[in-house]
């Protein structure tokens, strides 16, 4: 069961991540404000790996096809994904983007049970439906409105998407990597991704932006705690992915919308409308059945 406690902790530092990412998305931009969640959470991800390494010393990695595989298609899904919901961040607010890119839950349900055969109970399935209504719902854009609603409603599902795919690929990278030890494959997994991503990011944000790679380097302290965040983040939702489907992990963490929702009034000085309570509430519940299943 300690993929639960992994799961509810995720949430809120993911909450605080993306806070801090979208205080940077003015000056760095959406791509270099996501570069920030990889290249700065890059040393404390490092440290996490090192401290598994030592308390599992008989593990036996092994670095095959597989896991190569599932750490670059989870890396390039994430990248998609954390710039897709920063940008659903100020088109529909901080709380709304948070909620809409929860529909990688019943995308990653539908992923986990066609690639990798994930068990599912009836209770999850009627979790996932109810999520899925809830989304619909919380997306559909006001009369008269939906020139201005549509796209930060589907950069908020495509972000969700992108997410489902990442998750199901991390979690096939932790089973390859060390089977017998779960929490250390899940650090090597994280650990090659955002080197990955550290990498490619900056040398394209060089060639093609060099002035968000400079917008970056001149918020190093909001940056650094970020990247903090978003390690730490990243580690809970790897080790519980290592444990438990991706559909009963994303479940878990419906405790980040009601955490999102105080932090956009609290912060952004957001006010969510009835159409958007009515459909975080159903998305809620979605996720509690799937949790509960």
């Amino acid at each position: 069961m300690l993929w639960i406690f992994l799961a509810a902790a995720a949430a809120p530092l993911q909450v605080a991540r993306n806070a801090m990412q979208r205080g940077l998305v003015g000056d760095a931009g959406p791509w270099g404000a996501t570069l920030v969640r990889f290249l700065f959470g890059l040393p404390f991800s490092a440290a996490i790996f090192a401290v598994m390494s030592l308390l599992t010393p008989d593990a036996a990695p092994d670095p095959s096809l597989r896991f190569w595989s599932g750490a670059v298609l989870g890396a390039i899904s994430q990248v998609a994904a954390t710039a897709a919901l920063l940008m659903a961040m100020s088109r529909s607010g901080f709380a709304v983007a948070i909620m809409l890119q929860q529909s990688s839950l019943p995308l990653a349900a539908v992923l986990g049970w066609v690639v990798l055969g994930d068990a599912l109970s009836p209770p999850v399935w009627f979790g996932v439906g109810l999520a899925t209504a809830g989304l619909v719902v919380l997306s559909w854009p006001r009369p008269g409105q939906a020139r201005a609603d549509l796209p930060g409603a589907l950069l908020g599902l495509a972000a969700g998407a992108s997410f489902a795919v990442a998750f199901n690929a991390y979690r096939q990278a932790g089973q390859a990597f060390d089977a017998s030890h779960p929490l250390y494959s899940a650090s090597a997994a994280l650990l090659v991704a955002q080197t990955m991503q550290s990498i490619v990011l900056t040398s394209i944000l060089a060639a093609l932006r060099p002035s968000a790679l400079r917008a970056v380097a001149t918020s190093w302290r909001a940056s650094l705690a970020a990247g903090f965040f978003g390690s730490a983040a990243s580690a809970c939702w790897f080790g519980a992915l290592a444990l438990a489907p991706a559909a009963p992990v994303r479940a878990v963490g419906l405790i980040e919308g009601p955490i999102a929702a105080a932090v956009g009034r609290r912060l952004f000085r957001e006010k969510l409308s009835m159409r958007q309570w009515t459909g975080g509430a159903l998305t809620a519940a979605g996720l509690a059945f799937t949790a509960l299943g």
